[in-house]
């Protein structure tokens, strides 16, 4: 175990934000913004912006970390644009009206193509496919859960086509869940 892996996660979150020259095995040098450390295994993960160009994210494995120099720290730009990259996109923001709208016209359609679909938790917000995946609000493919993989895929896919169409109708192809 070498000095980067004996460290704490603590000690790791010092160099978030800043960025740093890493040293690694066979003395290959890799030089980035820090976006995290993964506290298992000591990999840190470096984005770089070089210009003209879209940002790229490198993982520098914890065990072949020789030695780790910062170079810098990030100001308030920088740090929102690092929190950009691991952030999802961001959200419209819905009012309680259009929420409802979605989650009604979502419900319609699926019903519509013969989905089993009904409503649970408080104020019947979310809702259930088969009693097996639940759409949270805004009710997109990413607020979708399932411990069933293939319906899961399945249903996320038809919400995409769904979304895509921008109005109900009945889906393209029959689905079996």
């Amino acid at each position: 175990m070498n000095d980067w892996q004996r460290k704490s996660p603590l000690d790791w979150e010092t160099y978030v934000n800043k960025l740093v020259k890493v040293v690694a095995v066979e003395k290959h040098e890799y030089e980035g913004w820090v976006l995290t450390v993964d506290p298992v295994s000591a990999t840190i993960v470096l984005a770089t912006f070089p210009e003209n160009e879209k940002g790229s994210i490198s993982f520098i494995m914890g065990h072949a970390i020789q030695e780790v120099e910062i170079l810098r720290e990030g100001d308030s730009d920088m740090k929102q644009r690092l929190a950009r990259i691991s952030a999802p996109e961001e959200s419209q923001a819905y009012s309680p009206e259009e929420l409802e709208k979605r989650r009604k016209a979502l419900k319609s359609w699926l019903e519509t193509n013969h989905i089993p679909v009904g409503e649970q938790g408080e104020q019947g917000r979310t809702l259930s496919v088969a009693g097996v995946l639940t759409i949270e609000p805004p009710y997109g493919p990413e607020q979708c859960s399932s411990a069933n993989e293939i319906i899961l895929s399945r249903v996320q896919d038809l919400l995409q086509g769904y979304l895509g169409q921008q109005r109900p109708g009945p889906a393209q192809e029959p689905f079996c869940l």
